[in-house]
């Protein structure tokens, strides 16, 4: 006898229907966050999951039945990644009292049929590797990679009993509610540290305004300069992917599509010390600003949480004796976003340079000034690297735990 208590297989499409999206126009797609998202498969994490950081918008008309609502069950239908590391994984979309979430048409919208089985459990399944892997090996496409509702339905498990799946969903849920919890509590801090930098160095409204006068557009005891007077930047390099060895190593290597305006900790590929001596890949320290030049997450930023190297898609801002400057130069590359890619050059998309961004002229408050607001704005982003470090550790126990549980390696009491 089965001690997990199993049923009989079964095909998702057995219980579920998916939906396709609607065909948004790409002339209404902006940058821009006026509070209507346009749900991407970039909104999807590696394993599954929603996440807000790479989000489209929208400013066209919305048929109302392509409005998503809070809780309801996606799958991302396309991805672009040559792993294929997101296709046909499962997110739930978030609440939110400021956003609006729009039904693309590269996701799909899971719809139950029945309840012979817990929705929660088909929601974690289609987070396993096993399944995702699946749905990555039956897909189309070389450059672009797609599946189909068809092909998802197809999918054949076989599920425990409905008591065992409700207890499996309501353990992993528990996991991502903290994990959640952190997330917004780091959103919190984020946006701490951005109002303070728009009240000093935006509206001028820092400790002393009052005392300072104004000359020449600017207050005294600040400076207009380039960028490039100020900072050192270099870029990184690809390690030839022939040598198999090369991408075997520990030491991190970042992508640009890593950027997330955050720390960096990890990374999905790393490097071998001889990668690292036979390659344009360099070492930059921790605490360096990371800034993607070109490429879809063009003006994304990171902040090296320990040494690490990246590509050569990475401008990396190396602050030697000014650290002092990190968290100004983090929160004026972050609110001066938009400019920064409007100013790149190229037909088909803005490219950014290092010679480019050393030219971009900055307002450089006094010495004294940059000093007390590094120490405010450090305390926020130390409080939010050690959030990150906890939803790191509940992350990787809740993805260990998923398998074992799924497979009935671990007793369900």
């Amino acid at each position: 006898m089965d001690p997990f208590n199993r049923g009989l297989s079964m095909r998702l499409g057995d219980i579920i229907n998916i939906k396709h999206g609607f065909a948004f126009s790409g002339n209404h797609i902006i940058e821009e966050d006026n509070g209507v998202v346009l749900v991407t498969p970039g909104n999807f994490r590696i394993g599954g999951g929603f996440q807000e950081k790479k989000c489209k918008f929208f400013d066209g008309e919305i048929p109302k039945e392509y409005i998503l609502n809070e809780g309801d069950f996606i799958v991302t239908m396309t991805d672009l990644s040559k792993t294929i590391d997101t296709l046909g994984y499962s997110a739930l979309v978030p609440k939110s009292s400021s956003r609006t979430y729009l039904h693309n048409q590269r996701i799909g919208l899971v719809q139950f049929k029945n309840d012979s089985c817990d929705r929660g459990y088909i929601y974690w399944l289609m987070r396993t590797r096993g399944y995702q892997r699946t749905i990555a090996n039956t897909s189309t496409g070389s450059t672009v990679h797609h599946t189909s509702p068809a092909k998802i339905c197809d999918f054949e498990f076989t599920p425990p009993s409905i008591e065992t799946q409700r207890r499996i969903a309501e353990i992993l849920s528990r996991y991502d509610s903290l994990i959640e919890n952190y997330q917004r509590q780091i959103k919190l801090l984020e946006e701490a540290a951005q109002r303070l930098y728009k009240e000093w160095f935006v509206d001028l409204h820092f400790p002393g305004h009052d005392n300072t006068p104004i000359i020449d557009g600017i207050p005294q005891g600040w400076e207009k300069k380039k960028l490039g007077e100020i900072i050192e930047t270099t870029s990184g390099g690809t390690p030839s992917r022939r040598k198999e060895n090369f991408f075997s190593g520990s030491i991190l290597w970042v992508k640009t599509k890593e950027l997330n305006d955050g720390f960096i900790f990890d990374t999905e590929e790393k490097i071998t010390e001889e990668a690292l001596n036979q390659s344009s890949a360099k070492m930059v320290p921790e605490g360096s600003l990371l800034l993607a030049m070109y490429g879809a997450t063009i003006g994304k930023l990171g902040v090296a949480g320990q040494s690490l190297s990246c590509n050569q898609a990475c401008c990396v801002f190396l602050l030697n004796s000014k650290e002092y400057y990190r968290w100004f130069l983090y929160n004026w590359l972050m609110y001066n976003r938009t400019f920064l890619i409007s100013q790149g050059k190229g037909a088909a998309q803005p490219n950014l340079s290092q010679e480019l961004i050393k030219n971009f002229e900055i307002v450089i408050p006094s010495s004294n000034l940059l000093m007390i607001f590094h120490r405010l704005a450090d305390k926020i982003y130390t409080e939010s690297a050690k959030l990150q470090a906890q939803i790191r550790n509940l992350t990787e126990a809740r993805d260990r735990l998923l398998p074992k549980l799924m497979s009935g390696e671990i007793d369900i009491v």
